[in-house]
């Protein structure tokens, strides 16, 4: 893929952050969706790439657009053959809450390169450049925090884990417990587990490890956006029936108990990863609206050379050709 893609990509999740970002607070998270949705959408028409979504909406039944299996892009001429899997918004209930954290994310990868992830649970741990290389995940919980601090140099009790706030970590001797029983900080996020493992790679951020069950298709982004910067993740598939199973193996995955290591979840170095912040976090700011201006934050990261580029806009939102424009 041209470098000249990356500017694009940003575009792209630009336009879905400005779309969803005017439902902050709103409690309608299905619209704050649609926003990022149809925006997202639209620009992809604009690239000259022959792109098909892997990690979308859901299945050609389930979403209009941004389907798994749609073809995006100009597709004409001479143009690189691409995965796309896309995010348009996570953090639907985020935004509608009006919390921090939600972001609009895309991962761009050579064809072939990303894992179809079903839409199902996956168990993730994931760690940042100066951990790569420490974590099982099939080791014990007390095994990886060990690891990870031994390799940062840093005491268990400095140690901080990000982690899904939600019942299934709650539970008696569940995730939570075990991790305060061996000593370590957590730090509980209600939605947005890419952001939260895109953070153990990030400076300033205070976070050194994620761990915990959410979804499949957010393992996939998050795993390419590690990749890009040098990061590490390790996975396994929890498919709650056969169904999920039957689905798994659809889609290439022969044994879903299989780890999947970064490799497995996103190969190569032809990856570009693209973010936009919709509401304030601690990776990206939220878009801010100034009379007929908007200005986005976004982060977007190349595997092949290791760049990281943070891109701040300012949008003229009546000369946008996409609908930024809602009556409300």
């Amino acid at each position: 893929m041209q470098r000249e893609l990356a500017i694009e990509f940003v575009r792209v999740t630009e336009a879905a952050a400005l779309a969803s970002a005017r439902w902050m607070g709103r409690g309608d998270k299905d619209s704050a969706d649609q926003a990022a949705v149809d925006a997202m959408r639209g620009m992809f028409d604009t690239i000259d790439i022959d792109g098909e979504v892997v990690i979308g909406e859901g299945e050609i039944d389930e979403a209009p657009m941004l389907y798994i299996g749609e073809k995006i892009g100009t597709r004409a001429g001479e143009v690189p053959k691409v995965d796309i899997a896309v995010d348009p918004l996570e953090g639907t209930t985020i935004i509608a809450e009006g919390r921090p954290n939600a972001l609009s994310v895309l991962a761009v990868a050579s064809h072939g390169s990303l894992l179809h992830a079903p839409d199902m649970y996956m168990d993730k741990i994931a760690v940042g450049p100066d951990a790569k290389g420490a974590i099982d995940i099939d080791a014990s919980v007390e095994e990886n925090i060990k690891a990870v601090a031994k390799a940062k140099g840093k005491a268990i009790e400095d140690i901080t884990v990000v982690i899904l706030d939600k019942p299934r970590h709650r539970v008696e001797d569940g995730l939570i417990e075990q991790v305060r029983r061996v000593g370590a900080r957590i730090k509980l996020i209600k939605d947005g587990d890419v952001a939260g493992a895109l953070a153990t790679a990030l400076p300033d951020t205070g976070v050194d490890i994620m761990m915990g069950i959410g979804g499949a298709p957010e393992g996939v982004l998050a795993a390419a956006g590690l990749k890009c910067i040098g990061g590490d993740m390790q996975a396994r598939l929890i498919p709650r029936n056969d169904e999920e199973i039957e689905r798994a193996k659809e889609m290439g995955i022969d044994n879903v108990n299989d780890a999947l290591r970064l490799e497995d979840l996103a190969a190569g170095d032809e990856i570009i990863f693209s973010a936009t912040g919709v509401t304030d976090g601690e990776m990206l700011k939220g878009v801010r609206f100034q009379g007929n201006n908007a200005i986005t934050h976004s982060l977007v990261m190349r595997s092949k050379t290791g760049t990281m580029r943070l891109v701040e806009a300012i949008h003229c939102l009546d000369q946008k050709p996409l609908p930024f424009d809602q009556e409300f």
